[in-house]
């Protein structure tokens, strides 16, 4: 789980563009996503094959 925190970090840092989940570890890192307190920064678009990319606006979704 600390992957997944230090992976939102670097987001929001950008340190790094996005972020991509596979479905296998859809509800480990959505656990993470959804107490963080930035949340509504994060925005996930679903790929193909289950695959989700996450990256971190400034403004955030309403």
């Amino acid at each position: 789980m600390e992957k997944y925190e230090n992976m939102l970090k670097q987001l929001q840092n950008g340190e790094i563009e996005s972020i991509e989940i596979q479905k296998e570890e859809f509800y480990e890192f959505r656990e993470i996503l959804v107490k963080h307190p930035l949340f509504k920064h994060y925005r996930g678009e679903a790929k193909q094959n289950g695959r989700i990319i996450y990256t971190y606006t400034e403004i955030p979704r309403s």
